[in-house]
């Protein structure tokens, strides 16, 4: 009945699209029988990750089996593989670095594809201090944090915002006066979801992780991860995955100490990056189940000398890949 359901949605999908002008859609009528036809053998895991470093590790962990007929299909400068994880028959793609190409690449899957939801993985700076390089975090909320309001110098907050940052207090040495670019204040997401009115947002700080995956996902904690990348490039210890934290996402390489702390004493996260908040809210708005596993490549300016993504996002990119491989064998 499922199978039926899905293939008469698609066929009803794809007459509409062929009867929409050709300039009016970038998809041809070869790609949207192809899209038909994979439908009706869905239904898939989406998989997402951001780009290459982090693909190459997917790839070369050889779980993704590619369908025999039809492995890959491109669409709008995408390639959406087709295949099977562990038996799971998933579609896999590199949506591209930011906030913009994280959405849009989530919300094809969602309107092409007979997906169910979305894995997303990929590396992260580490802002926690309890955590290393190479570790893995899988956060339970995510925050966008790249909506600023940039306040007159004597402005004060709105009150939507939260964790204003005052540079001035970032002063060295410490100067009298104000510092002339005065502060910013954090904005709330406008979140638009297919339960709640039309045209009527709500206010998100948070962005919750499904519940369902995160109870899941908790049995890979304890998981043996990477320590090296080969036999001279080590970090100390063991790695580790902790479930259950919060991520920070923006538009924005995070390689500065005192931005670090702030993100951490004010949002109490643990991982930046600049794609999570955008997959997360995108697949929330249509309804559908996510969860975010990320590796840490570096320590987002905590560090002395340069940072250390070069060095150790491969390392942070395979124990992703590995928790996310984990994850999905567990998912019925």
């Amino acid at each position: 009945m499922e199978e039926t359901r899905w293939g008469a949605i698609s066929t009803a999908i794809i007459l509409l699209l062929l009867a929409i002008n050709s300039v009016a859609t970038p998809l041809d009528k070869r790609s949207l029988q192809l899209i038909g036809e994979l439908n009706g053998e869905g239904p898939y895991i989406g998989v997402v990750t951001v780009y290459p470093p982090e693909e190459k590790a997917f790839f070369d962990s050889n779980a993704l089996k590619p369908h025999p007929k039809y492995p890959f299909l491109d669409l709008s400068g995408r390639r959406f593989r087709v295949g099977k994880i562990h038996g799971k028959k998933v579609i896999y793609v590199r949506c591209g670095v930011g906030m913009v190409n994280a959405a849009a690449a989530s919300q094809q899957l969602f309107d092409l594809f007979d997906v169910t939801g979305i894995v997303h993985f990929g590396i992260a700076g580490n802002v926690n201090s309890s955590f290393s390089i190479g570790d893995v975090t899988i956060p339970k909320y995510v925050a966008h944090t790249g909506i600023w309001e940039w306040l007159n110098i004597h402005g004060e907050m709105d009150k939507k915002d939260f964790g204003m940052l005052v540079i001035g207090r970032y002063n060295k040495p410490r100067a009298k006066g104000k510092n002339a670019l005065g502060r910013i204040g954090y904005q709330p997401e406008e979140f638009y979801s297919h339960n709640g009115k039309p045209n009527v947002p709500e206010d998100l700080i948070w962005a919750q992780t499904t519940s369902q995956w995160q109870d899941l996902a908790k049995s890979l904690e304890g998981m043996k991860l990477d320590s090296c990348l080969n036999s001279s490039l080590c970090v100390a210890n063991e790695r580790k995955l902790v479930v259950g934290l919060r991520a920070a996402t923006a538009n924005i390489f995070v390689d500065n100490a005192a931005y670090r702390r702030f993100l951490f004493h004010n949002f109490h996260v643990s991982s930046v990056d600049e794609e999570s908040a955008s997959i997360v809210m995108t697949s929330l708005s249509n309804g559908f189940p996510v969860i975010v596993i990320r590796g840490l490549s570096d320590l987002a300016g905590g560090q002395k000398g340069q940072n250390a993504i070069s060095t150790f996002g491969p390392l942070a990119a395979r124990n992703a890949v590995k928790a996310t491989l984990g994850f999905i064998d567990m998912l019925p």
